[in-house]
């Protein structure tokens, strides 16, 4: 009994300072994504995303790809002693964080289109975003079977579905793709916070 709740006292600490890092990296993508704009000469919060942010050949891109790192890292740290016991939602987990990483280390194309840019890059940019995505949407609706209030279970679902309506609607609406993106990176990790910090197994 004495070992058994050493290892509990443990995991919740191990939860508890993944979940305060979590929330950091979340702050600071939320002034990066709204703050880091107005200092990229025809960059549109509207029309263009987070990812343009760290785009090839844009100033001070290096900003926004050291903070989907930090998210990753984070989401990693604060996710692994959630998901104690669930080997599917761990490797689900790493797969999620592993594309964003090398989302952020291959960079999309430029904003502008008159600037010369490494295109296999900017194809691998796409390829890990998308993964990303869809890894974490199946992390949100694997995560709703294993959680024991119908609320949170909705949330997860709902988080899931989100991610991947909002990544299509990304794609799709040129005029509001910056809007949509931004949707999508708030309430994928606001919902990682929450659920994170929320439930007990």
């Amino acid at each position: 009994m004495h070992f058994i709740s050493i290892e509990l006292i443990t995991l919740k600490m191990k939860r508890k300072s993944g979940i305060l890092l979590l929330t950091g990296a979340y702050i600071l993508m939320l002034l990066v994504m709204f703050i880091l704009p107005f200092s990229i000469p025809d960059y549109s919060i509207v029309m263009n995303t987070a990812d343009d942010l760290g785009a090839q050949a844009v100033p001070y891109a290096w900003i926004m790809n050291f903070t989907f790192i930090f998210l990753a890292i984070a989401s990693l740290i604060a996710g692994w002693p959630f998901f104690v016991g669930h080997a599917f939602h761990r490797s689900i987990l790493v797969f999620s964080v592993i594309s964003l990483m090398l989302s952020a280390i291959f960079n999309n194309a430029p904003l502008d289109p008159h600037i010369s840019y490494n295109l296999t890059e900017s194809g691998l940019h796409e390829y890990f975003s998308c993964s990303a995505v869809f890894s974490f949407a199946i992390l949100c609706l694997s995560t709703g079977f294993i959680l024991e209030r119908e609320y949170n279970k909705l949330l997860a679902a709902i988080s899931g579905l989100s991610a991947i309506i909002l990544l299509i609607l990304t794609a799709e609406s040129n005029n509001l793709a910056g809007i949509w993106n931004r949707f999508l990176l708030i309430i994928s990790f606001g919902w990682m916070i929450y659920c994170f910090k929320t439930t007990e197994f």
